[in-house]
């Protein structure tokens, strides 16, 4: 198991189709609530509920964006590449391959407040 997660709770997220269509649509690009509201067809508190599991896993990554005109709202992006299950000799192990480092996330967090594009 990779450090940080807990293989029960994994399953359990990997388990919920809610939370299968959040990782999935956020391994894309970015998205907000609203996005993933419409993405997702579910309701707003839905989406945010799956988000926190996500978000406690270390499954996805809250950034902020700012609008020019002063609004800000977070976006979430999917901060795995490879969820592995392997079954031997009695035991089941959860290997969960992050996609990038803390620094490389805040550095694409940082171009997209600055309004580079990735």
């Amino acid at each position: 198991m990779s450090e940080g997660f807990d293989s029960t709770e994994v399953l359990r997220l990997l388990d919920d189709e809610y939370a299968r269509t959040i990782l999935t649509a956020t391994s894309d690009r970015p998205m907000s609530a609203k996005e993933l509201k419409e993405e997702v067809g579910a309701s707003l508190p839905t989406v945010y509920r799956r988000v926190e599991g996500l978000l406690e896993q270390g499954l996805v990554v809250e950034s902020t964006e700012i609008d020019p005109d002063g609004n800000h709202y977070n976006r979430y992006e999917a901060a795995v590449d490879h969820i592995d299950i392997d079954i031997q000799d009695g035991m089941m192990n959860i290997d969960v391959s992050r996609t990038t480092d803390p620094a490389d996330r805040f550095t694409s967090a940082w171009e997209r407040i600055r309004g580079d594009e990735r």
